[in-house]
């Protein structure tokens, strides 16, 4: 659907308005591509927005009451006062929108009434970030109907803030910044967040949706509760050494893990249950390796056998061109998804033959997109031709959704009217 028929099939469903022109604004969806599950616990981590987007239009009412349609949802329909932003609850579509409007509200800003449809191209639950890129579009329509003028940094917030602190999703930051600025990012999410775009220029990425679609309630708070009892075995059950427990914290979120090193933990993992220890051996491995890839990707490096052995534990044989980048990637991110699969157990039967069959024909690297446990596997690959390879053998053996991307642009204004 271009464009064009976008902007029919949402403007069609707003009223008119003689006194205000309806607004049309797009955000794009996200995968997860190093370091995922690490945004909650503080560390770095880098997404990259994809094609798909999710296209918002609107128009400014004059009566204090939000009408927002969801095109994408049979019945999609809310409507609520400014005056009333209570939440409905129980996985309320709507209340995304009402979330959003409470938090803008509480902090002053000067909005009221609106009427919104909503069109997304991003399947729900499927590790790609279709509500930050709700949450995203919505906040810079209110800022372009409202003369806010928004930046991406505070539109990142907002969405991160109404999805966090007011619905109580235990989210990280990483959906909402890399919807909102786009391309590839490096994001410290520790406030104030820190951004860095990366080079990307020679990446392409193809995404394959399982149909296995789950809630982040279904994955965050368990692995962040494991993480907490890990560290509360450390502190209050084994007598570690002072330097360790200065680094340490009874939160997830509260520990220096950029200042932890395996080796620190070594002398105690046996004390700990090894299902726990696992949880942590994962968050040292894999923002060791992402800091070692986004160096790679920025060319501070040059790769050494020597290095990726230490780093990913490489049997010394191994085999790789050292002056081909992507397929350095390509083998950091299959580590990657080991350690999710093997240490942070968030895989599925179906998601490993999805990663067998991207890499079975001609996938540099594949490893699981978001939270896990159903979801997208995104798969690195060298061009065009391979994504479209790659992207046809996971059709003909039968997974839902294929389709391959560059990093594609943040949120923006489509068109004013």
């Amino acid at each position: 659907m271009d464009l064009s028929e976008i902007h029919y099939k949402l403007i069609s469903h707003l009223p008119s308005n003689e006194y205000f022109k309806p607004i049309l604004v797009s955000s794009p969806g996200r995968v997860d591509f190093l370091n995922t599950h690490q945004d909650y616990k503080g560390l770095p981590v880098v997404p990259v927005a994809i094609g798909l987007r999710c296209y918002v239009a609107g128009v400014r009412g004059c009566n204090g009451i939000v009408n927002f349609t969801s095109l994408n949802i049979p019945d999609g329909f809310d409507s609520f006062s400014i005056e009333d932003l209570s939440l409905v609850g129980g996985g309320w579509f709507g209340d995304y929108v009402r979330a959003i409007f409470k938090l803008m509200i509480n902090f002053g800003f000067r909005i009221g009434g609106m009427n919104i449809v909503l069109w997304s191209e991003i399947p729900m639950g499927s590790g790609l970030a279709s509500s930050a890129a709700l949450e995203v579009s919505v906040i810079k329509l209110i800022s372009e109907v409202y003369g806010l003028n928004l930046d991406r940094s505070t539109i990142a917030e907002l969405a991160y803030l109404a999805e966090h602190d007011v619905m109580g999703i235990p989210c990280g930051r990483l959906d909402q910044y890399a919807c909102s600025y786009g391309g590839v990012i490096l994001l410290d999410p520790r406030p104030p967040c820190i951004i860095e775009p990366l080079p990307h220029e020679d990446l392409i990425f193809v995404i394959v949706d399982s149909g296995v679609h789950r809630r982040i309630f279904n994955v965050h708070p368990i692995r962040q509760a494991e993480l907490n009892e890990a560290l509360r075995i450390l502190l209050f059950e084994i007598d570690i050494d002072e330097g360790l427990k200065s680094k340490l914290s009874t939160s997830y979120d509260k520990v220096s893990w950029d200042l932890l090193s395996e080796e620190d933990l070594k002398p105690y993992l046996n004390s700990i249950p090894i299902k726990l220890a696992n949880r942590l051996i994962f968050t040292i491995r894999m923002n060791t390796s992402t800091m070692y890839a986004v160096n790679l990707i920025k060319g501070l490096i040059k790769p050494r056998l020597e290095d990726l052995n230490k780093l990913m534990n490489l049997d010394l044989e191994y085999r790789v061109d050292f002056e081909d980048k992507l397929s350095l990637l390509g083998l950091i991110i299959n580590y990657q998804h080991e350690l999710l699969r093997d240490y942070y157990d968030v895989s599925l039967p179906i998601l490993e033959d999805i990663r067998r069959v991207m890499l079975d024909n001609g996938a540099l690297g594949a490893k699981i997109s978001g939270a896990g446990l159903g979801g997208a596997i995104i798969g690195l690959v060298r061009d065009e031709n391979s994504a479209k390879m790659v992207c046809k053998a996971c059709i003909d053996h039968g997974f839902p959704m294929a389709f391959y991307s560059r990093p594609s642009e943040g949120v923006k204004v489509e068109c004013c009217y």
